[in-house]
Order: C-alpha cells, then structure tokens, then sequence
C-alpha cells in the first residue's frame, strides 16, 4: 500500500478563514497557515469565519425545498440530458461512480452563467446559461447564493496561495469564467436493504469543494484507510482539495476520497466545485519539482479532466459516448485515480 497521505485524524479540522479578509498581509497569512496546515492534514476542513449570512443559506434551502417536492414527470421537465451544457435535472441513479453502484440522490445542478453564444461549445462544454425551473424566486435565492459562495472561494483561492508560499494573486488570472458548478442535492431517506450508499466514494475533479450540508451522511477517508464521520456544524461549510490542487501542486496537497453513506433522514447538501478556466493548462508547478520529486502528473487542461470525468460517470453521457456521439479527451484519467483511495485502486488495477 502506498505511503498515508494524510493523518489518521478522527475528526475534521476547523479553520477560520476571518484573518483572509483583513487588511494586513500578516493577519492574511495567518490564516493561511492554518488553512495549508489542515489541507495537509487531512486534505477536509471545517470552515468558520466566511462572510455568507443566514438569510442567504435559507434562501436556498427554501427553494431546495420546494423544487424537489415537485412531482417526478414536473422534475423531468428540467432533466440534465435534454441541456446542451449538462445543467438541469438529474435523476436518482443517474450517476454510476467507480464501482458501479448508483447513487440514490437527486439533483439540480447549474454553473457559471454566460450569455448565449458568448462562448464556443467545442472549446468549453459546460459554457452558457442556466436552466432556471419555473418557481417563484428560484432564481434570484439560488443565484444569490451562487455568487455569495464564489466570492467565498476566490477568497480562498488566494488564502491557498499564501498557504503555498505563492503570490497572494498568482491563481487569479486563472480564474475567469470558470465552470464552478453548483449542486443542489437530494437525498430521500431510503429503507432497501440493497441500499448502502447514497454517493459512491470518490474525489472531486475541481480544485476545491465548498459544501453546505444539512444533516449527517457525509464520511471522509483518513490517512489510515477508515470512513471517518463528517456531520454538519451551524454556520460552517465543509471544504475539501479537488484532483486540480493535487495536480497544481504534485501531490503535495492531496484529493481526500470522501462518500455519502445511505441516510435514514431527508437530507440536503449543496456542494459548489470552485474551479479554474476551462483551457486552462494544469500541471506539477516548478516549486513543487524537484530531483528527489520528479513531476507526477502530465499536463491536463483543467476543463477536459472535468469533462472526462463527467462523461464517464452520468449515464446519459455514458450512451452517448458508447453510440460514438461523444469522445473522451486524449489522455484522459478514468474514475478514482486522485486521492488515497484512487491511488490504492489503481496501484493495485493498473490502466
């Protein structure tokens, strides 16, 4: 088995971002400290001292509510494969993660909004507007919330490059119309016995994941190889590195393989991929290189490793790949390759 990547912690870490928002470049680099010191850790904290009020977070949870009470054929409607950009509806059981048990949760998803044209579809995928349900207020409380915690993020962003030693603005070029994708998710409680889990275990493809969950589900894999519980704390989101950070910093900050267990409660959870530019070219960064650490990942552009791995996981794009509609992009990485558990998967079943 390989070297632990990360500790054997029993509970997340908590880490105040507050210091991020000070005027004083020392307050800022405190914080960052703290920041880098729990990605290295355990690659999954919680995070306390951000700046989205309550009356955004029950915005959203309001029309969570009240979309997916929607009766199933009204749902339907808005479903994700009938998009051009993969935004609307998914469905339990859409998704397939590696292993091949489906998920039990539903979803909406949307992204970074573009006028109509504004970008081209060969280049970027995910690129244009979103599919917004005919609900009143659900686009102005779902949007605000979006842009509430992508402000959150590109806050992080540059809390993480001080926690690398890097410019405070060096990731900040990257980051311009990105395809950070918001999910709202749905998990109905589920009594089969078959049922055991409600995502399938995995990392996330972005470079961070900014999570505001409602009630316990979440489990996170330690640096011993144990699920470890990671339940909701009040006005904390839940934060964790994506394979792009992995990449970026050659493994240096690792992806933690993390799943939702099958839950006896209805539970939601709101995830936002904070991501970086679609062409942008993603590789080992010369600090993180050296003789005793020779660079681990070939260079990638972030957005088809987002798009590899979406394509091989929601069904939908999974038949359009196997009727020659679609294409994976040269190089791509199959499912589970980031992350300690990915990396014990494939040392053990090499591609």
């Amino acid at each position: 088995m390989s070297r632990a990547v990360h500790s054997a912690f029993q509970a997340l870490p908590e880490v105040d971002v507050s210091g991020l928002y000070a005027d004083e470049l020392e307050t800022r680099r405190t914080a960052a400290r703290a920041l880098g010191a729990a990605c290295r850790d355990a690659g999954f904290f919680y995070l306390v001292g951000h700046r989205v009020d309550d009356a955004t977070v029950r915005g959203l949870l309001a029309q969570a509510q009240a979309f997916f009470a929607l009766p199933s054929e009204q749902k339907l409607e808005y479903y994700i494969g009938k998009s051009s950009n993969h935004r609307g509806y998914v469905p339990p059981g859409e998704e397939v993660f590696y292993g091949g048990a489906r998920d039990q949760k539903e979803s909406f998803d949307l992204c970074f909004e573009l006028p109509p044209g504004s970008v081209d579809s060969r280049r970027d995928p995910f690129a244009g507007a979103n599919v917004w349900p005919a609900l009143p207020g659900f686009r102005d409380a779902v949007g605000g919330y979006y842009r509430a915690v992508f402000e959150l993020g590109r806050r992080l962003l540059s809390g993480f490059a001080l926690a690398l030693d890097l410019p405070e603005t060096f990731f900040d070029r990257f980051v311009n119309a990105p395809p950070s994708q918001l999910r709202m998710l749905h998990y109905p409680p589920n009594p089969a016995p078959d049922v055991t889990v409600g995502i399938g275990a995995h990392t996330d493809y972005e470079c961070f994941t900014i999570l505001l969950p409602t009630t316990p589900g979440l489990e996170v894999m330690n640096g011993a190889g144990e699920w470890i519980d990671a339940p909701p704390r009040p006005d904390a989101f839940v934060v964790n590195i994506g394979d792009t950070l992995e990449m970026w910093t050659n493994g240096e900050l690792v992806a933690t393989s993390h799943r939702v267990r099958k839950v006896s409660e209805e539970r939601f959870s709101f995830p936002l991929f904070f991501s970086c530019d679609y062409e942008v070219e993603v590789a080992p960064l010369p600090q993180f290189v050296s003789a005793e650490r020779p660079a681990r990942y070939p260079p990638v552009k972030a957005g088809e490793h987002l798009y590899a791995q979406t394509l091989q996981s929601f069904t939908y794009l999974k038949e359009r790949l196997s009727r020659g509609e679609l294409s994976l992009p040269a190089g791509a990485r199959p499912l589970s390759s980031f992350g300690q558990e990915g990396k014990v998967i494939h040392e053990r079943n090499p591609r």
